[in-house]
């Protein structure tokens, strides 16, 4: 080789040595970055007219495993739609209380019971007679508030879906750009390997929303599909359609046209969180706590209800009722409706012919809401009856219920139904969790070890001053022909 050979093959030397150097110190400083992947540079012997001259820079690899990020995907969304699922019935189950806390469902409904035995015992007691007042009044003041809570839930739901379609349409126009950006680096021999990231990244916040399927494309790029077939991105990206709303009240469904579904590219697809176009991810969760969970639970709610007020309107229990007349507890100050229950949690309240704050008489609790005059003081008959038929069992004819119980009892199993899910679900959600936590540990073992890359520093140090080393040879070569 001639000396001009060996500096051509020194110089090419310190050239793939300073991008080895470039390549190592870019994988350090994104040793934290979530989505980076861990760069190689290849080299391979350089040839020329059929001789070895030197060192020759192929490029360098982003060094990425996609079964094992296409499951840590799969798994997130999965642990998102559990989340939306476990909030919800976390938040319902503290708003019914717990049965040790007097101010929970159970409570009040037990300390009703309480105050209606104590005023049987002494009915001329005005002070016991309040006390049925204000118990009574708590139980529906939580029925309202539980209720509230459930439409409160809904709500934050479908402002949550409406924040998460913004989301995915403004990642799903950036992985488009970012596709025709990676088609230029491939065409122009540049490496696209931070625009592969930035692309991932965005992959990364649509897969927790919606589970993907991301194919491969000519020149570098990627289409992504649901695993329920909903094309997001191919080519050209998908437009997600959802429309919030600024308030939710029990009657408002999708089947009414209320509330919003989700379109993709104007064309509605279906949001069951089991056999739906995005199902298995938060989006999905979401829909199904709107539309599903949410609606379950105030049905069984109405019901309880329903049954608190048809208990105490019963003409039998309380002779001076007639027909259709409301009784201690009514629906909005009238009797109750039975086809118009939905929302009944929400608007229970107190008759205000027993409540001397709306005009009304405590008297009328002992003596009959329709009683014309005060009767005799000592008469608990009445006081008697309503306890009987607060405590008595029966089986609510809505609610999806099917055992007889007592009103408190009856309050007892809807709590203990939300206490079932919730147990279930979070323990689907400490396995997802767990799942997803393996996944990403395992995913990161493949990504950027400091150890190796300054290792490799070492010697790409050594290599520089090798091949400098040759090239301040060669050049007291030439100094040395030169004087001569």
């Amino acid at each position: 080789m001639s000396i001009s050979g060996s500096l051509s093959a020194a110089l090419s030397g310190l050239t793939a040595v300073s991008r080895a150097a470039e390549t190592v110190s870019s994988n350090i400083s994104n040793a934290m970055t979530d989505g980076y992947g861990r760069r190689e540079i290849n080299l391979s012997s350089r040839v020329l007219e059929g001789s070895g001259n030197g060192v020759r820079f192929d490029g360098i690899t982003r060094n990425s495993d996609p079964a094992l990020i296409g499951d840590r995907r799969l798994s997130e969304a999965e642990f998102g739609q559990a989340d939306a699922t476990f909030d919800f019935l976390s938040s319902i189950g503290a708003a019914i209380g717990t049965p040790d806390n007097p101010g929970g469902l159970t409570g009040r409904m037990t300390s009703l019971e309480a105050a209606i035995i104590q005023a049987s015992s002494r009915p001329d007691s005005d002070t016991r007679l309040q006390g049925i007042l204000n118990t009574a009044t708590g139980v529906a003041n939580h029925l309202n508030s539980v209720s509230d809570r459930v439409q409160a839930e809904r709500l934050k739901a479908d402002n949550t879906i409406a924040a998460s379609v913004d989301q995915m349409n403004t990642a799903l126009q950036q992985i488009q750009s970012l596709n025709a950006r990676i088609v230029r680096f491939n065409g122009g021999s540049q490496d696209p390997s931070s625009l592969i990231d930035q692309r991932q990244a965005l992959i990364d916040q649509i897969s927790e929303l919606v589970p993907l399927r991301e194919v491969p494309r000519d020149n570098g790029t990627i289409a992504l599909f649901t695993l329920g077939g909903a094309i997001l991105l191919d080519g050209r990206a998908a437009e997600i359609g959802f429309e919030p709303v600024g308030v939710i009240v029990p009657d408002m469904t999708i089947a009414s046209g209320a509330l919003s579904g989700l379109t993709i590219n104007g064309r509605p697809v279906s949001t069951s969180a089991e056999t739906g176009a995005i199902a298995g991810g938060k989006l999905a969760g979401l829909f199904d706590v709107r539309d599903v969970q949410a609606t379950g639970f105030q049905t069984r709610l109405d019901a309880v209800a329903r049954d608190l007020v048809e208990r105490f309107e019963d003409p039998g229990m309380d002779p001076t009722l007639g027909v259709g007349d409301p009784g201690l507890f009514t629906d909005a100050g009238a009797a109750i409706v039975a086809i118009d229950e939905i929302g009944l949690a929400g608007r229970i309240s107190i008759n205000a012919l027993a409540d001397p704050a709306q005009g009304g008489a405590l008297w009328r609790i002992r003596d009959g809401l329709g009683a014309p005059a005060v009767g005799d003081p000592g008469d608990a008959s009445l006081l008697n009856a309503m306890s009987d038929a607060l405590t008595g069992s029966r089986l609510p004819v809505s609610g999806g219920f099917t055992a007889q119980r007592s009103a408190t009892g009856l309050a007892s199993d809807l709590l203990s139904g939300v206490s079932v899910q919730l147990n279930t679900q979070e323990t689907e959600r400490t396995y997802l969790r767990v799942q997803t936590d393996t996944l990403i540990e395992m995913e990161l073992r493949d990504g950027v070890d400091t150890d190796v890359e300054l290792q490799k520093l070492l010697l790409i140090e050594q290599s520089f001053a090798a091949n400098a080393r040759v090239i301040s040879t060669i050049d007291d070569l030439i100094q040395t022909l030169l004087r001569i």
